[in-house]
């Protein structure tokens, strides 16, 4: 018998012929599930007798947003200001609904926030008659979250928890020392009576001057004032009870928060769940349905945009968050100055709310905003709806509004301007044996960190400097009807709460987002308002996927890198983007 040899190309062309067919066949199957999913984003719905769970686990911004968080391999859901607003009237409406279950977790946003967070659970409870429930519990309880939920109807908390009731306060770092150590030196320019724009300070003294401890101490002093009163009016408590009990620290626990009014009882979580049984007779807590605020209330606002995106709006809304630049991630004029431009050039669009929130930025950006709102205004009247800060730049793109709304709590002002310029030779050549050596055409033409600014240059660049604070006295006295000199006065860097801006004339009410819009529809003689939110949220079906799983999952995934070096890595970020002459809060605020 004789061995025939099989031919390699033989076995080669139909097994490779085969294992394609069969891969093609998997890629097939593969993408048209995948499609199948994409194409039938999940179908919220809400049950008979559900309670809608209030967390707020995060950063509140503006509007929500949602991403792929890289560190947990999960998502990362910014809950917006205007969709809780939506959301709690929505369900003041919904016969589904029948409370809100308050327990809140690290909300991060400022006092501006938590106040109209608060006045909206105020407003769902007078015009629903539903209840609204708060739990406290946790390591410790902070003033902020406190704050929030004592408006609600009934408040009780974990027997061990700590309770933060001691006022308002905060700590400023400064570098001088370590910069006379390491031979660094940072050469500062400000507006030449800017005494007030004390970011830079921490350069160059070692502690507050006078004119910035005053701004900060009264600005502590309005906040806490409007927090004691809001606090005090739902509580039934007076504002001279509550500063003693901060003052002496009488509170420190939640049995000691009983015994002063604060909260109505101490309860463990299980018999606060009974309770929320009784309330709605079901017969056990396992028959209870809860849903997650945040998502019902994004929910609601998606698909009240997505209609008002699809029929013609009367009333734009557009949204300024972040530090102000040019072009990239935050307020960046490039984006702004469109949305802008194209509501002006919107015939169905009667009226614009400008939402700012923002402490300000490039000088250059700012002015570029700016010129796109004033055109706006010319044609269709602009209303500014500061949030928890509206200040510098943040100021200067408001200042040519028709109205200007701020909270009692908001942080305004910051009128003024300021440079740096950092001198690192004598640090290189001291420290590191560096040394450095020029030639140019021209006196000027080398303007180098590493060599110090001569008393010209300083001029040159501090007259620069006064030029655009000139600019923008001028333009706050242009649209605020007021002369240069009135506006110096109350200007000069000085930041100011929404409270003390009323009084000096920098904003004309006091109100939040949705007052602003209801003024605005109203001055334009609109009777029925479509609200329409630039810029529009875009959400891929895919996201929704993820946060329907991660619903259904119902954990929370830690991040594997600590959130300060998220916070810090998000700053140095800032920094890179800022450049030319700022236009900026004196300084960062952390809520």
């Amino acid at each position: 018998m004789t061995n025939k040899k099989v031919s390699f190309w033989r076995i080669f062309w139909p097994s490779l012929i085969a294992g394609m067919v069969i891969l093609t066949v998997i890629f097939v199957l593969f993408a048209g599930a995948i499609g199948s999913l994409l194409s039938s984003t999940p179908v919220y719905t809400v049950k008979d007798k559900t309670i809608l769970h209030l967390q707020l686990k995060g950063d509140i911004g503006e509007i929500s947003k949602s991403e792929i968080n890289i560190n947990s391999f999960g998502m990362t859901n910014r809950t917006g200001l205007a969709d809780l607003l939506y959301g709690f009237e929505k369900a003041a409406k919904d016969d589904q609904i029948k409370g809100v279950f308050v327990e809140l977790q690290n909300a991060r946003c400022g006092y501006s926030t938590a106040t109209e967070i608060r006045n909206a659970i105020n407003k769902f409870e007078k015009e629903s008659g539903k209840f609204v429930v708060a739990y406290h519990s946790g390591e410790a309880i902070s003033l902020k979250q406190y704050y929030i939920a004592s408006a609600a109807s009934e408040n009780y908390g974990f027997h061990s928890s700590m309770f933060e009731f001691l006022g308002l306060g905060t700590e400023l770092m400064f570098y001088k020392g370590m910069f006379d150590k390491l031979d660094l030196e940072m050469q500062v320019i400000r507006g030449s009576n800017n005494d007030f724009k004390s970011a830079v300070e921490p350069y160059f003294l070692t502690e507050m001057s006078d004119s910035s401890r005053l701004q900060i101490q009264t600005y502590l002093n309005n906040i806490w004032s409007a927090v004691r009163a809001d606090i005090g009016a739902d509580r039934n408590i007076s504002i001279e009870e509550l500063d003693r009990i901060a003052e002496k620290g009488l509170v420190r626990r939640v049995g000691q928060a009983v015994e002063y009014n604060l909260i109505d009882d101490v309860m463990y979580r299980d018999e606060v769940i009974q309770l929320l049984a009784e309330k709605i007779n079901v017969k056990s807590t396992e028959d209870l349905n809860f849903k997650g605020f945040e998502k019902y209330a994004q929910n609601k606002f998606e698909d009240q945009q997505n209609m008002a995106h699809v029929k013609k709006a009367n009333v734009a809304v557009i949204i300024a968050e972040g530090n102000v630049i040019v072009e990239g991630d935050g307020l960046a004029s490039k984006n702004i100055t469109k949305l802008l431009r194209d509501a002006r050039k919107d015939d169905d669009i009667k009226t614009i709310v400008f939402r700012i929130n923002s402490p300000g930025g490039s000088a250059l950006a700012s002015d570029e905003i700016w010129r796109e709102v004033k055109l706006a205004n010319d044609k269709k009247k602009v209303i500014v709806s500061m949030g928890d800060v509206a200040a510098s730049g943040g100021y200067y793109i408001a200042a040519p509004a028709t109205k200007i709304f701020a909270e009692e709590t908001t942080i305004t002002g910051s009128i003024g301007v300021f440079g740096v310029i950092p001198y690192t030779g004598k640090m290189l050549e001291n420290k590191l044996g560096l040394s450095f050596d020029r030639v140019s055409t021209n006196q000027h033409a080398v303007l180098s960190t590493n060599q110090k600014l001569n008393e010209k240059e300083f001029k040159i660049i501090q007259d620069e400097v006064d030029h655009i604070y000139a600019d923008f006295l001028k333009v706050v006295a242009e649209g605020r009807g007021m002369t240069i000199e009135q506006v110096n006065t109350v200007a000069r860097g000085r930041v100011w709460t929404g409270k003390d801006a009323l009084r000096v004339g920098l904003v004309d009410t006091l109100g939040g987002i949705n007052d602003a819009i209801a003024y605005a529809a109203k001055n334009a003689g609109i009777q029925n308002p479509t609200v329409r939110y630039y810029p529009k949220a875009e959400k891929e079906a895919w996201i929704e996927l993820i946060e329907a799983f991660e619903e259904e999952d119902n954990t929370v995934k830690e991040n594997l890198i600590p959130a300060e070096l998220t916070e810090m890595y998000k700053r140095i970020k800032q920094v890179e983007q800022m450049t030319g002459i700022q236009a900026r809060l004196p300084y960062e605020i952390i809520w």
